[in-house]
């Protein structure tokens, strides 16, 4: 399927997710009581429902959008390139608007498709949840209601890479070692999102890793297809 499909016709995106409050103990009492109801289904038998929060991030019910970067492959005379743009900040209904402005802006392109590593387990769902509780509209590209598996406009890295193998994970950090693709966890990993956000208030680190990541996810697609990766000179930033 992937050879059937240009790449520039793919928005490769990443987002970046915290715990909805800070600690524990600043969840509003109605929430934390269904926290501590699907925690004890999920943690470990010697955690406190308390301790498993630092998790709350990965669950759209309880976490939030910190950032969503995303990156669109051009080709010009025979130069390709990578435009990498990142919408993120502490109002999350305001990055979600501003991904949909993006979204509306390529709606004209025919056969545009979403493109994450775990996206149809993670990111795409995700957003999707976002949105709901955000009360916004869901993007026609987003919403997945009647629809196929494969009528979804949704590519999956990890799922092109299991082959078949539905029991297999593989991590977007071991793909891009065995592939040799810069590795976009020298820094820092999702495990240390939270308290970059929280404890360290550095947004602007977050922001790097997330955009690291979609230059990944790109990668991974060319790598895949057999094709040549973009140059680090050829990605560009987007800062307006």
């Amino acid at each position: 399927m992937l050879q059937n499909i240009s790449p520039e016709n793919l928005l490769f995106l990443d987002i970046e997710t915290v715990p909805g409050y800070p600690s524990y103990d600043k969840v509003p009492e109605n929430l934390r009581k269904l926290w501590d109801k699907k925690a004890t289904y999920l943690k470990k038998d010697d955690q406190t429902a308390e301790e498993f929060y630092q998790r709350a991030g990965i669950y759209a019910e309880f976490g939030k959008i910190i950032c969503i970067s995303c990156g669109l492959l051009h080709t010009t005379e025979g130069k390709r390139t990578l435009r990498i743009k990142s919408f993120y900040g502490h109002d999350e209904k305001k990055i979600l608007e501003e991904f949909t402005l993006l979204l509306e802006g390529l709606s004209g392109r025919k056969n545009l498709f979403l493109c994450a590593h775990n996206g149809k387990e993670f990111d795409f769902p995700y957003l999707a949840r976002r949105m709901v509780v955000n009360r916004l509209n869901l993007p026609v590209i987003l919403d997945t209601s009647g629809k196929k598996p494969w009528e979804t406009s949704f590519i999956d890295t990890l799922e092109l890479w299991k082959f078949g193998d539905y029991k297999h994970y593989t991590s977007l950090e071991l793909l891009t070692t065995i592939l040799d693709i810069a590795n976009p966890k020298d820094d820092i990993d999702g495990s240390m999102v939270s308290g970059f956000y929280y404890e360290k208030d550095d947004l602007g680190t977050i922001v790097h890793y997330c955009e690291k990541d979609v230059i990944a996810i790109a990668q991974l697609v060319l790598r895949y297809r057999g094709e040549e990766l973009v140059n680090a000179e050829n990605i560009v930033i987007v800062n307006d």
